[in-house]
């Protein structure tokens, strides 16, 4: 019920079954588990005690699954950085979570990490960068080679005993998720949580030993890590790490390594459905695929199993603050089921439909959706009042998604309380990108929106109004969209920007964000 004693357990279990593949490394879980006690030993050669939190802030590569599994083993938290930040959004969920070392890359699709966290103001609690991937200076920024060299300084056996007093209780994450009051928030996701929610997610899923698992989810995002790196220890599943997502890539990496587990939203089997050259890709290895995040068409998945080779295709529902699921669809649903359908509840896990004064509402009315069992995080870092809001004195987890329940339990995701959009895979919060957008000299106001894609899901449509004295000619031809890719990760930035003398508000000023939508969407449809 620790992920330091999944690794032990992973070992013992599998241990002559090729456990990583990637970029010339191919270890077995044996040889995993000796890497992550070693990068353990290392992390407490440099200081990292019991308990305190360390950032990842990389792409998919064998490293990042390293470093994790040695925060783990030493008894120390994980604390993921989405690559898409920019330097002063991954240095606030650093400060924020008082990580005491970061690793990064320093040479990632033209990016510098480190640099851009030292441009941004780096957090006073960091004691040290180590550089994954890419340059080191050896000063500011240590190389992972150099950093794996201190293992030579540390006890295996205070290391061991450093992961036997892990608690299910403690802290295995800190994950960063937004909300609506635009600053993100760190939920506190335990050892416990983690391990009894990924065990019953592979088993739904029915992941299995030696299954050959594409891992196309990024680490820093709960369905890479812990339905990723931490389901193929459960199962005994090779994990194969893809750092870009690249239709092309993902297509070669298939049959090469005969992948038969390729999860990801649905945007990622329409881009390989859509690709010219599929007939030529060898995809016989193909067996399972988890969904979710965005609608799934009874004919994509059709398209998925005649076209792709697929015997299973699932699909779930979770947020980060529930360990990253609650409801799963099972192996015997019909793909009308898993089309319009989220599933029902994991076992131990409740999960109902609430008015607004917390009544259950009959099965097939709308109400907020509620989630109340061992998945609920401890609570969000530093933030009581927040947390509060979230969870109530009842346990119950207020998720902010409205839905209705069908007589056999199954939740079908109607509307968002809290506005949010998927893009991607990815939760947009507005409030947060609206937030961001006003540091732009020349807005004024701005309101932004969800509008249908059909490669992303949803996208943002941004409304803007100029600042008083502020010309039009400052905002307008893609300034705007230009302004916030430079300023925020690429999935938050609006897709389209409009230019508007005023925002419909209701009598309290609130902006009615319904009209913003229909405004949108004939803007589109013209």
């Amino acid at each position: 019920m620790t992920i330091g004693g999944l690794i032990d357990a992973a070992a013992a279990r599998f241990g002559p079954v090729e456990a990583l593949v990637d970029d010339g490394v191919r270890w077995t879980f044996a040889r995993l588990s000796d890497e992550a006690r070693r990068a353990a030993r290392a992390l407490m050669a440099s200081g990292v005690g019991p308990g305190e939190r360390v950032g990842i802030w990389a792409p998919n590569i064998w490293e990042w699954a390293t470093a994790a599994l040695g925060t783990y083993a030493a008894g120390a938290a994980v604390v993921p950085v989405n690559t898409r930040f920019k330097g002063a959004e991954a240095a606030y969920v650093l400060d924020k979570a008082g990580a005491r070392l970061l690793f990064t890359v320093t040479d990632f699709l033209g990016a510098d990490y480190a640099e851009m966290l030292a441009s941004a103001g780096r957090p006073e609690a960091l004691g040290e960068i180590v550089a994954l991937r890419g340059p080191a200076d050896g000063g500011a920024v240590v190389g992972f080679g150099d950093f794996l060299a201190r293992a030579e300084g540390a006890d295996e056996a205070e290391r061991a005993a450093r992961a036997a007093a892990v608690t299910p209780a403690d802290t295995a994450h800190v994950m960063f998720t937004s909300g609506t009051t635009g600053k993100p928030k760190g939920a506190m996701l335990v050892h416990g949580a983690v391990c009894r929610t990924y065990r019953s997610w592979s088993e739904v899923v029915g992941l299995r030993r030696g299954d050959r698992y594409l891992i196309v989810n990024p680490f820093f995002h709960s369905f890479g890590l812990q339905a990723g790196i931490l389901a193929c220890l459960m199962a005994g599943a090779t994990m194969i790490p893809h750092p870009v997502f690249d239709v092309a890539s993902v297509m070669g990496r298939i049959p090469v390594e005969r992948v038969s587990v390729l999860p990801g939203p649905p945007a990622v089997y329409r881009m390989i459905l859509d690709h010219p050259d599929l007939e030529s890709f060898d995809m016989s290895a193909l067996r399972l695929a988890v969904t979710g995040a965005a609608p799934v068409p009874v004919s994509l998945i059709a398209e998925m199993r005649d076209r792709l080779g697929f015997e299973t295709v699932l699909t779930g529902y979770g947020l980060t603050e529930s360990t990253g699921v609650a409801t799963m669809c099972r192996h015997d649903d019909a793909p009308e089921v898993v089309s319009a359908t989220s599933g029902r509840a994991i076992d131990g896990v409740e999960v109902k439909v609430v008015s607004p004064d917390g009544a259950e509402m009959p099965r097939g009315s709308p109400g907020e959706i509620v989630v109340r069992g061992y998945n609920v995080m401890a609570g969000y870092i530093d933030d009581p009042e927040a947390t509060a809001e979230a969870v109530d004195s009842d346990g119950w987890l207020h998720t902010g998604d409205v839905g209705v329940m069908d007589a056999a339990g199954y939740i079908d995701i109607t509307d968002r309380l809290k506005d949010v959009f998927i893009t991607g895979g990815f939760n947009v919060y507005p409030a947060e990108v609206e937030e961001m957008m006003l540091e732009h000299p020349a807005v004024g106001q701005a309101a932004v929106v969800g509008v249908p894609d059909r490669r992303l899901g949803e996208v943002g449509y941004a409304f803007v109004v100029p600042a008083p004295g502020a010309e039009r000619s400052d905002l307008a031809g893609g300034m705007v969209e230009a302004w916030c890719r430079e300023r925020m990760a690429n999935y938050k930035a609006p897709h389209h920007v409009e230019l508007t003398d005023e925002l419909p508000r209701n009598p309290a000023g609130k902006v009615l964000k319904y009209e913003l939508r229909q405004r949108a969407a004939a803007a589109l449809a013209r």
